[in-house]
């Protein structure tokens, strides 16, 4: 008899897990996907198109808090965990769960869920959510194209909708976007890269993904999410940590692997934190990851117009993951308003409504700032409720997409953007050339 597995996920790692390991296996009978983190991904199926003649009727997607039941009910035998940016302290709370009814808990290998290119990959990750990866990737791109080659970027699986439509996305223009249906979440990645020029894919099926990818670039670029590790084999792979949150780069689950299996460990944000706790974090990366090349680098803030900000009342909108179970309690928006001397930061809470009330809630450690979530149409109508009631006098909008563009506010919109900045040497290109001559040498 067939094993009954059941994969707790995200909308992420989890479908890549049953498409590279569970899709052909006929020893296994997944019967069951779990789904937590991301708002409305539960309650529907992972379709036949994607699942293979081994499930003609496609494996159903239920939430996180019915795994107990699953388990009971359908007599799994294993349950493989497939998703990221969980701290080890709850992820063994899982394990707890799901041993105590019987069933293994299973994790799987970076290595054993990787696919190897046939073109040189460069992965942009991270010890958690947050860390500045997507202007890091943007620079990472510069300096691909600065040494005569062509990348394409690959970034980590936002499937939230139609799954048939997801298989193999790819995204030139925001009208790509607009026409796929993206999310607030998914446009927040992907918008910045296409603004650089940049050729985005995603998806779900990973392995047809990386095919098109190839056809298009001469070096893929994993643009990673969450701390999450990357689905393509690296040739180089870069990780970023975030001295504003020391202690978390060996703490959560999937980020201390990245950290112990790092080519370059990045140390983004260093030019906002004291000195003290930047040694603090080399020491920390030091104990696991001894001779890794330890690179500084800073986030610039990026306003068009900043004296519009002086002596304002202000609403700072930030990226969504980040503030929710990224754990920050700021961004780059929050920054700009005391660098540009705003007279106050208006707390949105008063004014929520719907599902952006019940952010607040669940996530108490948020501060002054609104999160800009975005799943599904409901929720950007909430979001732009929620702004339309705070009483301020600007909103800065420090999500990486354009708000003012998403919806009508009856408020000026100041864009705010974070940009990647060299800080101090060894730079991240310095060590490119020095130690891969043949991807990033001057000379190709």
């Amino acid at each position: 008899m067939p094993r009954n597995i059941l994969i707790m996920g995200a909308a992420g790692r989890d479908f890549h897990i049953f498409n590279l390991c569970f899709r052909q296996d006929t020893s296994s009978r997944v019967v069951a996907f779990t789904a937590t983190q991301i708002p409305n991904i539960s309650d529907r199926r992972y379709p036949a198109e994607l699942s293979g003649p081994l499930y003609p009727e496609g494996i159903p997607i239920f939430p996180e808090n019915e795994l107990d039941r699953l388990i009971r009910q359908e007599r799994i035998d294993q349950v493989v965990f497939g998703y990221s940016d969980i701290s080890h302290l709850e992820l063994m709370h899982q394990a707890s769960r799901v041993l105590a009814l019987g069933a293994d808990f299973v994790f799987l290998s970076p290595e054993r869920t990787q696919i190897r290119s046939k073109k040189p990959v460069v992965s942009i990750c991270a010890v958690r959510t947050g860390c500045g990866k997507s202007p890091t990737t943007r620079h990472l791109c510069k300096l691909i194209q600065g040494a005569g080659r062509n990348p394409v970027v690959v970034r980590h699986p936002m499937p939230y909708g139609d799954l048939r439509r997801q298989r193999v996305q790819k995204f030139t223009t925001t009208s790509d976007l607009t026409a796929q249906q993206c999310t607030f979440e998914e446009r927040e990645e992907y918008e910045p890269l296409i603004d650089s020029g940049m050729s985005v894919y995603a998806g779900v099926d990973y392995e047809a993904i990386l095919a098109e990818a190839e056809e298009d670039g001469d070096v893929v670029v994993w643009d990673g999410g969450n701390n999450d590790t990357p689905f393509f084999q690296p040739d180089v792979h870069i990780v970023l940590a975030d001295p504003h949150r020391v202690g978390h780069e060996t703490a959560y689950h999937p980020g201390e692997i990245n950290l112990r299996s790092a080519d370059i460990v990045l140390l983004q944000k260093s030019g906002s934190i004291d000195s003290d706790r930047l040694r603090q974090l080399e020491e920390n990366v030091r104990r696991v990851n001894t001779a890794v090349p330890i690179v500084l680098a800073d986030l610039e803030v990026d306003v068009t117009s900043p004296g519009e900000i002086k002596g304002k009342r202000v609403l700072v909108v930030e990226d969504g993951p980040t503030l929710t179970h990224g754990e920050m309690a700021f961004g780059a928006g929050e920054l700009a308003a005391r660098q540009f001397q705003a007279a106050s930061l208006v707390d949105p809470k008063p004014a929520a409504v719907g599902s952006i009330r019940e952010t607040f809630q669940y996530y108490p450690h948020l501060g002054h700032c609104l999160p800009a979530m975005g799943y599904g149409t409901t929720q950007i109508l909430e979001l732009q409720e929620t702004i339309q009631r705070t009483e301020c006098d600007l909103v800065l909008a420090a999500t990486p997409l354009n708000l003012g563009a998403m919806m009508e506010l009856n408020k000026p919109v100041l864009r705010v953007k974070y940009r990647y900045k060299d800080f101090g040497q060894p730079s991240l290109g310095d060590v490119l050339h020095r130690q891969w001559p043949e991807l990033f040498g001057r000379e190709v």
